[in-house]
């Protein structure tokens, strides 16, 4: 059966796992304290009333919006759901970000609280100036850094919203090519039409009776949506990691009879090295992969050592994330992301607009239709072979779809609600998908965008500096890394003075791991970098 349109407040999944199972197990924290989903729904429904209580007002057309830049406890839990049942926008963050990355954030959502670690609030509090919207920041208030926002939880009666399932949820930003980080715009209807179109397929990705690791940071969509979002929606258990730990998440994996894991292809590439891995993982049902592709080599192994099949998936931001899964194909293949999942629309359209295949959980891979799709860009596949269709770039269609981008939606799906991902797959010959390439030059780090204007703007802002371009290159730790060429503005440049300046501006995981000073670039006719001529072919190397 194919999900239809999802309606209400994300926040009444908690409300509904503690009216099913009030003293079952929400969240296991690393230290082994246990959150039960009654806990969790009270812990919400005070936050939404703390919230309601600052009398916070709509702004530019939506509700307030509230910054949560907090790490994998609890706590988060408790904002995230409360900030919904507010009726307010959720807009989680990189606690890990730097002041300038918060700024932007905070800027640019016009957000009026931020909920922080102890770090990030007082970062928000030295560029505090420069946000007028921003109203209140709370922060850690107990001396051994336990998370107690007072603030945020005396009890007050909370005024549940139940608005419509269009209404603004979430906002989260995501790098793109246009330099900054912009705001994906998901609402209710789409973080719900996701859960129920991932719990259409077969077997089931998660049920109630499943214990989740939750290791993937929470401010990112695949471990809130697929995570999060998805425990409380199935009133399952999660499992809390503070940070990935190959020897702590295994430890946890086991001890706790872990059944279903999320990860990142480097979380199964690091699990490889233990000699026990298949014992720590005799009670896993389901292990899914995506953030980033699965390299083969890493997906046969893990099934030869463990007896299991890593699951790729495929999904973004904006798609609230899932697409496609591999637990949709009848059998598994180590190198596809699967088949879309039920209520999911796609598409494989070339670069004159030709529609190449047409895909859903129902009828697998369909002759192009009458009507061909938008035009598309699709990068040069003259080389491309493969025994199944055409390549060409995934456009989907479904209800977990975003509204657009912050803050007038632009860049959202077509009026007939078809959306181009940016990224090229083929289908073969029983219509699985695999990845062949990206469109533009977006670089993943271990699941994470990197945009690299973003790094470029950064490194050209440094007074010894004439010109910057960034690309990504292969790493065996990362799955990719970012690699800076720099044009000196006359005199020296020391590197080690360029990696400390991208330290102060970007999170650790966008900072170059490597740079190459160079007495020019190579430019086209319009004055644009040509990057392909930048990259390393023989070896990706990453030289200091």
């Amino acid at each position: 059966m194919t999900p239809g349109p999802a309606a209400g407040n994300v926040a009444d999944t908690v409300a509904r796992a503690a009216g099913r199972e009030p003293s079952a197990p929400a969240l296991i924290s690393d230290d082994g304290s246990v959150v039960t989903w009654a806990d969790l729904d009270a812990r919400a429904d005070a936050v939404a009333g703390a919230l309601r209580a600052l009398d916070l007002p709509a702004s530019m057309g939506v509700p307030a919006r509230v910054v949560i830049a907090l790490g994998q406890v609890p706590e988060f839990a408790a904002v995230f759901f409360g900030t919904l049942r507010a009726g307010l926008v959720a807009v989680p963050v990189n606690p890990g970000y730097t002041r300038r990355e918060l700024r932007h954030v905070l800027a640019d959502s016009a957000a009026a609280v931020a909920v922080a670690t102890s770090a990030a609030a007082a970062a928000i509090q030295a560029v505090r100036t420069d946000l007028p919207a921003l109203r209140h920041v709370y922060a850690p208030t107990a001396a051994d850094g336990a998370l107690a926002y007072a603030e945020l939880t005396v009890p007050a009666a909370a005024t549940i919203a139940t608005g419509s399932g269009e209404d603004l949820a979430v906002l989260l930003y995501t790098s793109g090519t246009s330099g900054a980080p912009k705001g994906a715009m998901l609402p209710h209807r789409a973080l719900l039409a996701n859960q129920g179109q991932v719990a259409a397929v077969h077997p089931p990705a998660i049920t109630a009776s499943d214990v989740a690791l939750l290791a993937l940071p929470l401010f990112h969509i695949f471990g809130l949506s697929a995570g999060l979002i998805a425990i409380a929606y199935h009133g399952a258990c999660g499992v809390l990691l503070e940070r990935f730990d190959v020897a702590r998440s295994l430890a946890a994996i086991a001890r706790h009879r872990v059944s279903v894991v999320a990860a990142v292809p480097q979380m199964y590439a690091a699990w490889l090295a233990d000699p026990e891995l298949a014992a720590r993982f005799a009670a896993v049902r389901v292990a899914a992969s995506g953030g980033a592709p699965l390299p083969s080599e890493v997906g046969e192994r893990f099934l030869a050592v463990t007896g299991r099949h890593v699951h790729q998936g495929y999904g973004l931001t904006e798609t609230a994330p899932v697409l496609t899964t591999g637990l949709a194909s009848p059998v598994p293949k180590v190198s596809s992301i699967g088949r879309p999942v039920p209520g999911v629309d796609l598409r494989l359209v070339a670069a004159d607009g030709t529609v190449v295949a047409e895909l859903t959980a129902q009828r697998g891979v369909d002759t192009p239709p009458t009507q061909p799709g938008p035009a598309v860009g699709l990068a040069d596949d003259d080389a491309f072979e493969a025994d199944g269709t055409d390549p060409g770039q995934i456009v989907v269609r479904g209800e977990n779809l975003f509204l657009g981008y912050w803050p007038d939606r632009a860049g959202g799906p077509d009026e007939h609600g078809w959306w181009a991902t940016g990224d090229i797959a083929y289908a073969d010959i029983d219509g699985d998908l695999f990845l062949v390439d990206r469109l533009g030059d977006l670089i993943l780090v271990n699941g994470f965008n990197v945009y690299p204007r973003e790094v470029e703007q950064v490194l050209g802002s440094h007074p010894g500096v004439a010109e910057a371009a960034v690309i990504g290159v292969p790493d065996a730790v990362t799955g990719e890394a970012v690699f800076a060429y720099v044009v000196p503005a006359g005199g020296h440049l020391s590197v080690d003075e360029l990696g400390v300046y991208c330290g102060h501006h970007l999170a650790r995981y966008k900072c170059p791991a490597g740079y190459e000073v160079v007495a020019e670039l190579p430019h086209s006719l319009i004055g644009k970098v040509r990057k392909p001529s930048l990259r390393r072919p023989e070896t990706g190397a990453v030289v200091a």
